[in-house]
C-alpha cells in the first residue's frame, strides 16, 4: 500500500474522539488526585484540632472553622436536663444518644449536646428534673449536616436522624448553634451505662481509587486505539 493510500485510509475521525476521550479521562483522573490530596489536608487538620487541650468555648467558637476542637464548657443542669433519644449503633452495638440542650451562662447561643450513648440493652435513664446547677463538661465541636431525604421520621419521640431543627424544637431550643457539642465527660458520672464520645471523623477518601480507575480506563483506550488503528491500516 503505497503512503498516499495509507493516509487515506487513516482514521483522523476515530483519531480525534480517541484523543477527546484521552484528555477527559486524563482530567478526571488528575482531578481525583487532588482531590486526594484536599481530603488528605481535611483529615490532618482534623486531627491537628482534636489534639489541641479544650479551650473555652467562646475562644473556640470565634474561630472560622471550630470543627473537631475541644471545648471547656459549662452547661447548668445537664445532669438532670431534659433528652431526646437518637437511635445509632456504637461499635457494633445498637443503642441511643441522648441530646439535651446546653445553655452556658454568659454565651449567646443554645447548642445541642451529644452526653453520649445507651446500649439498646439498657431501659434505665439518667433522671430529669429543672435545675440551674453549674455543671462544667469537655465535649468536641462537630458539624452537623441534615439528615439525608431517605432518613426515618421520628417514632415516639425517638429520632432517627440527627435532625438539628426537630431536636431543637422538642427541647425547646429556638434557633440553635448549628454545630453538635459531644459530650468527652460524663454528664452523669454515677451513670456507668452512659458512655460519652465523639463519633469517628467521618472523611471518606477513597479518591486514589477513582484517580487509578480513570488512568486505568485511559490506558484501555490507548491500547484499544492501537489495535484498530493496526487493523485499519492492514486492512
Amino acid at each position: 500500500m503505497t503512503a498516499e493510500a495509507k493516509r487515506a485510509r487513516f482514521p483522523y475521525g476515530l483519531t480525534l474522539a480517541a484523543l477527546l476521550a484521552l484528555a477527559l479521562l486524563c482530567g478526571l483522573g488528575v482531578w481525583q488526585v487532588q482531590r486526594m490530596q484536599w481530603k488528605n489536608g481535611l483529615i490532618d487538620q482534623a486531627e491537628a484540632a482534636a489534639g489541641l487541650p479544650p479551650a473555652p468555648i467562646a475562644s473556640v467558637m470565634a474561630l472560622d472553622d471550630p470543627a473537631f476542637r475541644k471545648v471547656a464548657i459549662d452547661c447548668p443542669g445537664l445532669a438532670t436536663a431534659p433528652y431526646v433519644e437518637l437511635q445509632t449503633i456504637h461499635d457494633g452495638e445498637p443503642g441511643v444518644r441522648l441530646i439535651s440542650a446546653c445553655r452556658p451562662a454568659g454565651f449567646p447561643t443554645a447548642f445541642l449536646i451529644d452526653r453520649g450513648f445507651v446500649a439498646e440493652t439498657i431501659s434505665a435513664r439518667p433522671p430529669v428534673a429543672a435545675s440551674t446547677a453549674s455543671f462544667p463538661v469537655v465535649a468536641e465541636v462537630r458539624e452537623t449536616p441534615p439528615p439525608g431525604p431517605m432518613a426515618l421520621p421520628v417514632d415516639k419521640g425517638r429520632f432517627f436522624a440527627r435532625d438539628m431543627a426537630g431536636m431543637a424544637e422538642a427541647l425547646g431550643v429556638a434557633d440553635p448553634d448549628p454545630n453538635t457539642l459531644f459530650a468527652l465527660t460524663s454528664s452523669n458520672p454515677e451513670w456507668q451505662a452512659l458512655q460519652p464520645s465523639a463519633p469517628p471523623a467521618a472523611f471518606s477518601n477513597n479518591h486514589l481509587g477513582y484517580a487509578l480507575t480513570w488512568f486505568g480506563l485511559a490506558l484501555a483506550l490507548v491500547g484499544f486505539y492501537i489495535v484498530l488503528l493496526r487493523r485499519k491500516l492492514t486492512s
